[in-house]
């Protein structure tokens, strides 16, 4: 395996669902894509570092197995390098909806987005879900257009950001 200096295009990460044995690689790796990016997730930095590590070992626990919630991971041995949600959209039976994707700063540029979603639509298809759908805040143009390039197509549906209220987000879906 390549060093942390390599290209990321040299370096190797296997992707896979997150196991329970994650659960603290898995922590580390919440609370930076919240100091990277605290406008793309739910929760604050503040919030997620008070949670209990029992709390979020039982979510990964939970996560790890079933059809209607899933994590995929980044795994370049050490630390986790990656992050993909899918959960089953309960208004729409066929639509897995993609949540909580990151790729860690020194990391991006080298394929990881696109296996990270390839790995939820693999699994969104075995469970009998042929779509996906995930949401961008409206003018992050830069996940706006890796996602394009993943096939994803604006839908031109807006919606308030969850937790932001200043902000809106947009829908994207593509075939799973």
């Amino acid at each position: 395996m390549a060093t942390d200096t390599a290209s990321p295009a040299l370096r190797l990460a296997e992707i896979r669902r997150v196991r329970p044995e994650d659960a603290a690689r898995m922590r580390a790796l919440r609370l930076e894509m919240l100091a990277d990016a605290p406008l793309a997730f739910l929760e604050t930095l503040a919030d997620a570092a008070a949670r209990p590590h029992n709390e979020f070992a039982a979510r990964i626990a939970y996560t790890s197995a079933g059809s209607s919630n899933a994590q995929f991971v980044a795994d370049p041995g050490g630390r986790l390098v990656g992050h993909a949600g899918g959960t089953a959209a309960p208004s729409e039976p066929g639509l897995t909806v993609i949540y909580a994707v990151y790729v860690t700063p020194s990391w991006r540029g080298g394929g990881l987005l696109s296996e990270l979603i390839d790995g939820v639509a693999a699994w969104s298809r075995a469970c009998g879900r042929p779509e996906l759908l995930l949401e961008v805040v409206v003018g992050n143009n830069r996940a706006y257009r890796a996602y394009e390039r993943l096939g994803f197509k604006d839908t031109g549906v807006r919606v308030p950001h969850p937790t932001i209220s200043a902000l809106t987000e947009l829908q994207m879906r593509r075939p799973a």
